[in-house]
């Protein structure tokens, strides 16, 4: 299958939305030699927007995060997560009363930045039915599988709410031939159960890419056409910059190997305006 290179491609563009894991780390850590990449964007004076559904963690604790693992200089305002558009969401829908949800107390940052009160599944009753307002699948840790997915059917069959899935990954790798269930698999769950479908956000929702793009555009002057996106999945980072009407690049550093790319890429019609082994070359 033929590549290009990143480094060349890349100079094609304004601005660039790189998806976190599966580009700029993996399940071994941060992929080598990223930052001579971080720094040679800048010196380009390219634009960088990090697009993540990773909702275990705000921007500000990403880029912590990114800075204690060797990666220099990506800036809170730089990382859009699908935490910030269910933020947004409850914002605007939930003006009073808890929000239930499954996750970390990290994550519950979110909830909590909305203005309404988080309560974890583990410790709700029955006899909090009526204060609770809408749902929040935010993190696949944090609580009990069993326990806690039984109580979230049951809050789900007896109240008649909101449910809002932060993060649609259904899985993630956590070797080079393991993965484990991500937020969306355990909300995709709980849809099938009760037959019902959930409010869902990040890749390849639009969301995530209307955000990125109109906060760029506070400062400059971008069209989709001078943005390139770049990601490890197809059913997420290509998707959804493909629908979104940007120019796509699909790598190999996670979700996609060189060995299956082609099959998946004819098999699911989602097709990538190029292709790169990472972002480093």
């Amino acid at each position: 299958m033929k590549t290009t290179s990143f480094l060349e491609t890349v100079l094609n563009y304004s601005a660039v939305f790189l998806d976190s894991y599966g580009v700029l780390k993996n399940h071994k850590g941060v992929i080598p030699n990223i930052q001579y990449t971080l720094d040679f964007l800048r010196r380009e004076n390219i634009a960088i927007r990090v697009l993540t559904n990773d909702a275990s963690r705000n921007p500000a604790l990403l880029a912590k995060r990114f800075h204690n693992q060797g990666v220099m200089g990506i800036k809170e305002e730089e990382i859009v997560t699908s935490g910030i558009m269910a933020k947004q969401y409850l914002e605007n829908k939930i003006k009073k009363g808890k929000v239930a949800y499954l996750g970390t107390k990290r994550s519950a940052d979110y909830i909590i930045k909305a203005n309404v009160e988080a309560i974890p599944l583990k410790e709700i009753t029955e006899d909090d039915y009526d204060n609770i307002k809408a749902m929040v699948f935010l993190d696949d840790e944090g609580f009990d599988w069993q326990r806690d997915i039984n109580k979230t059917v049951n809050l789900l069959r007896h109240t008649n709410i909101p449910s809002i899935v932060a993060n649609s990954d259904k899985i993630y790798p956590v070797a080079n031939n393991d993965v484990s269930v991500a937020t969306g698999g355990i909300a995709q769950l709980v849809e099938s159960i009760l037959g019902r479908e959930f409010i869902h956000f990040g890749k390849p929702d639009s969301q995530m890419f209307m955000y990125a793009f109109e906060q760029l555009n506070e400062s400059d002057n971008y069209n989709r056409s001078d943005i390139l996106m770049v990601g490890d999945t197809l059913h997420t980072d290509i998707l959804g910059g493909n629908k979104f009407g940007l120019d796509t690049a699909l790598v190999f550093t996670g979700n996609t190997s060189r060995e299956n790319a082609e099959m998946l890429i004819q098999s699911k019609g989602i097709i990538p305006n190029y292709i790169c082994n990472s972002i480093v070359s």
